[in-house]
């Protein structure tokens, strides 16, 4: 694989290869769920080769507005959106409906260690690339598919979305207000989460592999991974015999942990423990609740929440947010502000730790992205790529990686097979 220079996270030039620095990943997978895997695994050091359809691209290239703006302040074809998880890779625009196409990701998944895709259940069978199909050509190769509902059951057929599957694997039935709607997360963190057990087992995988020379099929749901990050949730209802109930900002298992009131606004206060609910109410001027039977145990707390939360809310309710976070702070009572996106980006902890950062574009002088939260002291995460215009590694990567000569290219680009940036 060719050496890609690039920034690591701490900021100077990057000196050490990442750690998974000769893995290369063919990438045909949209969206956020195999996405955010392979960025992951980009980051990390693997060569991603993203595939995309000529003309058209990743499905996220349009869902926008906001999209990048140009040197002259116009909208470019690129969103927000699809930027959030597309660095570190290389983007091939190929046709695999044709079957030159076809033809070219069996080349390029010999040459790769891992293949991900999002495709229904069976939907490169059509192709002649799915598992079955090259598992006996490549039995080293790791081949992750990530679908709705997974490769087998009565919903396999199905395809499945975040939103859905937020609904169907139980996290709305226990977010939002007691008496609003079910709510769902804002963000698509059942494609998100998905993403990182896929890149849990990848690298399982590659372990195995790397041992035994033999690779396998890893077969992830989004339903499976919801009901999964349930977590406590979870199994609250599974010890209890009943789902736990919708609590808006409140906690089911400890109180007072939630959403307070102040008077210019609201804080959170995270008592985790009996000594931190003595400190506070200290703080408070509520000595006297840290003494009664009805809220001296957090156990007593969760049995009289009811009684117990107004009589909170009409203390702090008289002081201001920072008042209230300068005095528990240095008590060890867990405690924070509730920021909007431009004062978590604004923060002095979230800037040192490097979680903005900024990359030259090719149709812009540079994105702002979100940094790894990776930290590793020998291989550090390296920034070596925004992410790609559609196509714009076609030529490099099929030269580099199949030994396609100028003819081959111009002759596969004449019939539609595959594209560059030169021609969309």
């Amino acid at each position: 694989m060719a050496t890609q220079t690039g920034v690591d996270a701490g900021g100077p030039a990057a000196a050490r290869p990442g750690p998974l620095a000769g893995v290369r990943v063919l990438d045909l997978s949209r969206i956020l769920a195999g996405p955010t895997c392979t960025q992951i695994l980009g980051d990390l050091g693997a060569d991603v080769l993203k595939i995309e359809k000529p003309g058209e691209g990743d499905d996220t290239r349009k869902w926008g507005p906001p999209f990048v703006k140009d040197t002259d302040g116009a909208d470019t074809t690129e969103s927000a959106y699809y930027l959030c998880a597309n660095r570190n890779k290389r983007s091939v625009a190929i046709d695999i409906a044709q079957p030159d196409g076809q033809a070219l990701i069996r080349r390029l998944a010999a040459e790769c260690d891992v293949l991900i895709e999002n495709f229904k259940a069976g939907g490169l069978k059509r192709y002649g690339l799915a598992y079955d199909d090259l598992k006996a050509e490549l039995p080293s190769l790791v081949y992750c598919s990530i679908t709705g509902f997974g490769q087998d059951g009565p919903y396999a057929p199905r395809a499945g979305y975040d939103f859905m599957i937020q609904g169907m694997g139980g996290i709305m039935s226990i977010t939002g207000e007691p008496e609003g709607e079910p709510m769902k997360v804002a963000v698509g963190i059942a494609d998100v989460m998905t993403g990182m057990y896929a890149c849990t087992a990848i690298l399982a995988a590659l372990r195995h592999r790397d041992a035994s020379g033999q690779g396998q099929y890893i077969d992830l749901a989004l339903l499976d991974c919801q009901v999964s990050w349930l977590i406590n949730a979870g199994l609250y209802h599974l010890t209890a015999g009943v789902p736990p109930p919708r609590l808006g900002n409140a906690h089911p298992n400890i109180v007072p942990y939630q959403v307070i009131p102040a008077s210019d606004g609201y804080f959170i206060l995270a008592v985790g423990n009996d000594t931190q609910f003595r400190k506070f109410c200290q703080l408070a001027g509520l000595t006297h609740l840290a003494h009664d039977p009805d809220y001296a145990t957090n156990a007593a707390r969760v049995a009289n929440r009811d009684k117990l939360m107004p009589l909170i809310a009409m203390v702090t309710r008289t002081r201001a947010k920072a008042d209230w976070l300068g005095g528990l702070e240095p008590l060890g009572v867990p405690c924070g502000p509730v920021n909007d996106l431009r004062q978590v980006f604004d923060d002095p902890q979230v800037a040192h730790r490097g979680m903005r950062i900024s990359l030259p574009h090719a149709l812009a002088p540079s994105v702002d992205l979100i940094g790894s939260p990776l930290k590793l002291s020998e291989t550090p995460v390296a920034y070596r790529q925004a992410p790609p215009v559609l196509g714009e590694h076609t030529d490099a990567v099929l030269a580099e990686v199949l030994g396609l000569d100028a003819a081959a290219l111009a002759d596969l680009r004449g019939r539609g097979v595959i594209a560059g940036r030169e021609t969309d």
